[in-house]
């Protein structure tokens, strides 16, 4: 078995991941849990650490490089935010140490855009941007979740990006809206539905119909038999729609698109830009964040391949 070299760690809002890794930047052991920052914030985020730690036999002279939520204001050590046009080697530049442990352990910073009428943050997204570079050339970066963000990068630089609160949209129309009497036994549906799709194509052609169209979902059930499971997949592809109308607007039109992401979300926006007839690209999200993480630990740690 290889030797470990240092410990990687994606700290987020709600989630926690840890990864044990050797020089060549493989993977020896895993752990993942629901102790993100939140919960964190309450146990302790050293104790959360250390725990994992021990959990997969990790040395007391390995490095911890962390990116995510523990650098945030109300996370461990506030790592600040690297400003754009940010490049993408400034946030190794900008990770801060967190004081009084026995080892080193760094946490990278987030990217801000300052600007009066966009502000925006992002913390965690800029770790995958790091890991999922492209030597040259400009590319539209699509990075779906609670808070997708849409990033426009020329070469290794960070020119400016948008959040979209698209998934945390969908929970609060679907468990907290009248849409939640159209969508209270929907099944799981994929981004083949043709309900998805439908409303997919409708929302990206008139975002400017956005409201109106979210309506539809409980309307369309009274006065067409719109089942539960139809109007779940409608709202879904109304709002991944109206995001990928503002996303693709902050890039030029022949601009390479990548996408990030894993999982179910992974499949439903592959869906989604096929259903659109976009060319993209995907890098898997977990292999991103670990590549920017395992860049950031040769940076920082001198650690260096054999």
């Amino acid at each position: 078995m290889s030797e470990a070299a240092y410990v990687a760690v994606d700290w987020g809002t709600s989630s926690f991941r840890l990864w044990l890794m050797d020089r060549q930047d493989q993977v020896l052991a895993e752990r993942r849990s629901g102790e993100g920052m939140t919960s964190a914030s309450q146990t302790g985020f050293s104790t959360v650490l250390n725990m994992h730690l021990q959990a997969v036999q990790a040395g007391h002279s390995l490095p911890v490089i962390i990116c995510g939520m523990a650098g945030a204001r109300q996370g461990w050590v506030e790592a600040g935010y690297v400003d754009v046009p940010a490049p993408l080697s400034s946030v190794l530049k900008g990770a801060v140490p967190v004081n009084g442990e026995s080892r080193d352990i760094r946490i990278l910073p987030g990217i801000a855009q300052r600007s009066e009428d966009m502000p925006d943050v992002m913390r965690g997204e800029e770790t995958q941007l790091l890991g999922s570079s492209q030597q040259g050339g400009s590319r539209l970066v699509c990075m779906p979740g609670t808070h997708s963000k849409w990033v426009s990068v020329a070469g290794e630089t960070v020119k400016g990006f948008s959040s979209f609160m698209t998934g945390e949209v969908f929970e609060a129309l679907s468990k907290h809206t009248i849409l939640k009497h159209a969508m209270a036994e929907a099944q799981s549906f994929d981004g083949h539905h043709p309900a998805f799709v439908a409303a997919l194509q409708a929302a990206h052609a008139r975002p400017a119909m956005f409201t109106n169209l979210i309506f539809t979902c409980r309307s369309g059930q009274l006065l067409h038999g719109l089942d539960a499971t139809a109007a779940a997949a409608r709202l879904s592809g109304i709002l991944i729609g109206t995001e990928m109308a503002g996303g693709l607007s902050i890039a030029d039109r022949n601009t390479k698109i990548q996408l990030v992401a894993s999982g179910k979300l992974q499949a439903l926006y592959e869906a989604a830009f096929a259903a659109l007839d976009l060319d993209f690209s995907t890098v898997d999200a977990d292999l991103a964040v670990r590549k920017g993480l395992a860049a950031a630990a040769h940076s920082l740690f001198s650690v260096a391949h054999n």
